[in-house]
């Protein structure tokens, strides 16, 4: 039996930046969006950026009016730290081949734009139908690296953020908003 202390993690964050009832009428605007941008094109699928996007997936894909499949993959440029360590990599890559098909990156947050460029870059050599990004965050100041997006939830400011599906160290991805981090909880992490 753990006796480890179990300590609320409602008391790490500074302020809520988007909270439940925006994200989901912002979410439905979207879906109503790539329902009407896909219309009459039969494959639609949907790629879920891991661990991040699988909140913001799961809610897009029961509010899109119209068939489509699902896949993942998991990209890490973070490791355990605030910022993109600039070296990305796959780390679980798709289940089945793209080639002549419709294809939607559904990404959490863009930031430097590295994670997004290396992924987009890597499906396109796989010879899709067509290829489009959905991101429910977008943090503009902070792009190293232009990448074209065709769906955005939000632009936030540069702050680092926690919530429905984002984490820091693996906590905090099941809070039901996006939420600013209290400093104090990574400042050991900044130089």
């Amino acid at each position: 039996m753990s006796h480890e202390i179990v300590r609320d993690l409602n008391e790490d964050i500074d302020h809520v930046l988007i909270d439940e009832t925006s994200l989901q009428t912002r979410i439905q605007a979207i879906a109503e969006e790539i329902t009407a941008d896909y219309d009459g094109i039969p494959d639609l699928l949907m790629i879920c950026v891991l661990k991040g996007g699988y909140m913001f997936l799961s809610d897009l894909s029961r509010a899109l009016k119209r068939p489509h499949t699902i896949d993942f993959m998991g990209i890490s440029s973070y490791g355990s730290g605030t910022k993109s360590s600039g070296a990305v990599q796959i780390i679980m890559d798709l289940k089945q081949p793209i080639t002549g098909r419709h294809v939607l990156i559904v990404e959490d947050i863009i930031d430097s734009g590295r994670t997004l460029d290396y992924m987009r870059r890597n499906l396109l050599a796989r010879s899709p139908a067509s290829l489009r990004i959905c991101s429910l965050l977008n943090k503009p100041s902070r792009r190293e690296i232009d990448v074209h997006v065709e769906y955005i939830g939000f632009d936030i400011p540069d702050e680092f953020v926690v919530g429905y599906g984002l984490d820091f160290d693996e906590l905090y991805r099941n809070l039901p908003c996006i939420a600013v981090l209290k400093p104090a909880i990574f400042a050991h992490l900044i130089h």
